[in-house]
C-alpha cells in the first residue's frame, strides 16, 4: 500500500480557517481549533444577521413615513389602505424617501389620497 501524504490538503484546510478568523481577538485567530469554533459562530450569525438587516429597514422606512405623516392627520395604516385603494405602487422605501428628500411631494400624494 502506498503511503498517502496529507500534509498540503490539510495546511490549506487551516489556512482557510484562519484567514476567515482574521481580526477576532486573542487566540481566536491564532490557535486552529478555538478559530473554527469561532468561525463556525461568526458563519452562523452573518446568515441570521442577512435575515434581520431586511426587517430592520422595513421597520426603519416605516417609522420614516409614520413620521412624514404625523402633521396630516392620518394614520400609517390608514394612509397604505388608501395607497392600496387608490392603486398606488409605491414601496415602503420609496415612500420614506419622499418624506426625506422630496417632503413637498409627499405631501401632494397624501392630500390627494385623502380626498
Amino acid at each position: 500500500m502506498v503511503r498517502v501524504k496529507r500534509g498540503n490538503v490539510a495546511r490549506k484546510r487551516r489556512k482557510k480557517i484562519l484567514r476567515l478568523a482574521k481580526g477576532f481577538k486573542g487566540a481566536h485567530s491564532c490557535l486552529f481549533r478555538t478559530a473554527k469554533q469561532q468561525v463556525m459562530k461568526a458563519l452562523r450569525y452573518s446568515y441570521i444577521g442577512r435575515k434581520q438587516k431586511k426587517r430592520q429597514y422595513r421597520r426603519l422606512w416605516i417609522v420614516r413615513i409614520n413620521a412624514g405623516l404625523m402633521g396630516t392627520g392620518i394614520s400609517y395604516s390608514s394612509f397604505i389602505y388608501l395607497l392600496k385603494k387608490s392603486h398606488v405602487a409605491l414601496n415602503r422605501k420609496i415612500l420614506s424617501q419622499l418624506t426625506i428628500i422630496d417632503k413637498t411631494t409627499f405631501n401632494h400624494l397624501v392630500s390627494n389620497l385623502s380626498i
